[in-house]
């Protein structure tokens, strides 16, 4: 796929999709590694993603990212999904194969263990338990990572119970379910917090949880990256818990994509961390 006899190209799907910063991302990595190649947004309306990803083949795309509504119903339009992805139950990353069909997996858990582990390099999953504050595609992939990992109790919140005790029996392993009305007292002796809601994100109200009980050391995690810092990030790091944003996340997941559209592995740098950050702060 390197061939530089043909353009690379790989693109985001999302309804909506152009405050994306994806294509930031990959772009800064096709100028920086020298690469003749693109990586575009496109906006598929819902219903009508199959005829989008199966256009990808004759455009010439290598394959694409995955992002909201679309994640779930990739999984029935592909001809191969990993395990990988039908354990979160949803698809990040779509392969683009020689002959052209589809290859779906899933890099989100990925980019939330990988930005872990460059933040915080002493960081263990088995530090004592995590409380994961939600219940959606994030927290799938949230909670699948942190298993892989070795946790050794994670106890899972949303507002609604039902939804989580789904994603608990789905993903298996020491996963504990508590009402959200006990948001607040799970969070007692927690190692780590991790918010996987949209709560707090631009537009939207601030998570309303209360870090009194948390563990002045707990390491606190937000998987939302507009803004940068979030209420509840913010509420954590004037208490002095460390905490970490949901950048390094968009970022980790980019890589793994790389190696399998182009055989190709870029870095995470501090430059490119900070480009992201200043389109960000910028916006």
């Amino acid at each position: 796929m390197t061939d530089q006899q043909r353009f690379m190209l790989a693109a985001v799907m999302g309804w909506p999709v152009m405050h994306s910063r994806s294509p930031l991302m990959h772009n800064f990595w096709f100028n920086k590694l020298g690469l003749a190649g693109a990586y575009v947004p496109l906006a598929i309306e819902p219903g009508t993603l199959e005829p989008a990803l199966r256009a990808l083949h004759p455009l010439g795309f290598a394959g694409c990212n995955l992002t909201i509504p679309h994640k779930q119903d990739a999984m029935a339009i592909v001809d191969e999904v990993d395990d990988t992805a039908k354990a979160i139950g949803a698809i990040s990353c779509v392969v683009v194969r020689p002959d052209g069909s589809l290859f779906g997996t899933n890099n989100d858990w990925l980019g939330f263990i990988n930005n872990l582990k460059q933040q915080y390099p002493d960081w263990r999953a088995d530090a004592g338990p995590i409380t994961v504050l939600g219940a959606g595609g994030g927290s799938r992939a949230v909670c699948y990572g942190l298993l892989r990992e070795g946790a050794s109790e994670i106890r899972l919140v949303n507002r609604t119970q039902q939804r989580a005790d789904v994603l608990a029996r789905n993903i298996g392993g020491p996963i504990s379910v508590y009402p959200w009305s006990e948001r607040n007292e799970v969070l007692d002796g927690s190692a780590m917090a991790v918010n996987t809601t949209s709560q707090g994100m631009i537009g939207e109200p601030p998570l309303d949880v209360m870090l009194d009980r948390l563990p002045a050391d707990a390491l606190v995690a937000d998987i939302i990256y507009i803004p940068l810092e979030t209420p509840f990030l913010e509420a954590a790091r004037l208490r002095g818990n460390p905490t970490i944003n949901g950048l390094g996340m968009l970022l980790h997941q980019g890589r793994p994509a790389w190696r399998m559209w182009f055989d190709i592995e870029p870095e995470v740098t501090a430059e490119l961390t900070e480009r992201m950050e200043r389109s960000i702060l910028d916006a």
